[in-house]
């Protein structure tokens, strides 16, 4: 006796049916909004992208029936659309929240909480990685780096950032999104929902008042270095290091002898940093091939030397 191949559980590899269209009226507006993205550019096919943007903001994500009209639209074959919308993080390929709720989990966000808060917001929300509430108000994931090191930990919602978070702060939010109660950006644009936000993302002005004029802005800690450049700031001071070093001249100083092993000499010169050193008060001078003579390289010397 021989079974089946579907009794055995077999795919035969059988051909997906073709992507549903969308409603006549759905697809004359998008036509209309697709020949405004695409009358930007030289080259018809450079607006793929605000067009898988478009698309997503039609279902809040990117689905068959989207990238078969982008391919439509632009002359393209459905795998050169599919190729790029499965490339970029930003398209998501099954249905996800009103708000996308993404915690960097990056290096410095990690070590400063990152982590724990991720952790905190699974357990709470009951969804992991990538996943939605049942009510389909927030979609949890995690992200690689959101640019924003300086105000770590972070946690975007619909790309808007959240600054200098807690697991008790981001539990707060997620509930005040799940209640539908107003939430404010730490700095940017007032929040709207993911569907406006692709909207957005695809060129289309933002409408609301006062969406335009807000700023996200960079934090202080991104912006020395212009500051320095200006003239703006005074150059910035090492912190001598824990175990002495270099520039601990404790021992020569009157009295250093009766110094006790925390105390600091009051009258120690204030170091002025070289470009080379580290300008980071946590970092002590590390040898380098700029300053180690024996180094193969040589000591590095200054443009022009």
């Amino acid at each position: 006796m021989t079974t089946s191949s579907s009794e055995r559980g077999v795919s035969l590899g059988m051909p997906e049916l073709p992507a549903p269209a969308y409603p006549d009226d759905v697809r004359a507006r998008l036509e209309t909004d697709a020949r405004e993205v695409i009358a930007r550019y030289p080259d018809s096919r450079s607006a793929l992208l605000p067009l898988l943007h478009l698309v997503q903001a039609e279902e809040g994500h990117v689905t068959r029936t989207g990238m078969q009209f982008c391919a439509d639209v632009l002359g393209l074959t459905t795998a050169e659309v599919t190729a790029v919308a499965t490339f970029y993080t930003m398209y998501r390929r099954r249905p996800s929240g009103d708000y996308q709720v993404g915690v960097c989990t990056n290096t410095l966000c990690a070590v400063m909480g990152g982590d724990a808060i991720f952790e905190s917001l699974q357990e709470h929300l009951g969804v992991g990685n990538g996943g939605t509430t049942d009510d389909g108000k927030v979609t949890l994931e995690h992200i690689e780096c959101n640019a924003a090191c300086d105000f770590a930990p972070v946690v975007m919602v619909n790309w808007e950032f959240f600054d200098n978070q807690t697991p008790a702060s981001a539990k707060r939010l997620v509930d005040d999104l799940v209640a539908g109660r107003p939430v404010q950006p730490t700095r940017g644009a007032p929040l709207c929902t993911f569907k406006e936000t692709a909207r957005i993302l695809a060129g289309f002005p933002d409408e609301r008042p006062g969406a335009v004029e807000a700023t996200g802005g960079a934090g202080p800690a991104s912006l020395v270095g212009l500051r320095l450049a200006r003239g703006e700031a005074a150059p910035a001071r090492v912190v001598h290091p824990r175990d002495g070093g270099p520039h601990d001249t404790g021992a020569h100083d009157t009295g250093a002898q009766d110094a006790g092993p925390h105390d600091e000499p009051q009258d120690r010169a204030v170091h002025e940093p070289s470009p080379t050193e580290h300008l980071s008060s946590h970092d002590a001078p590390q040898d380098t091939s700029a300053s180690d003579p024996a180094h193969p390289a040589g000591p590095a010397a200054e443009e022009g030397e």
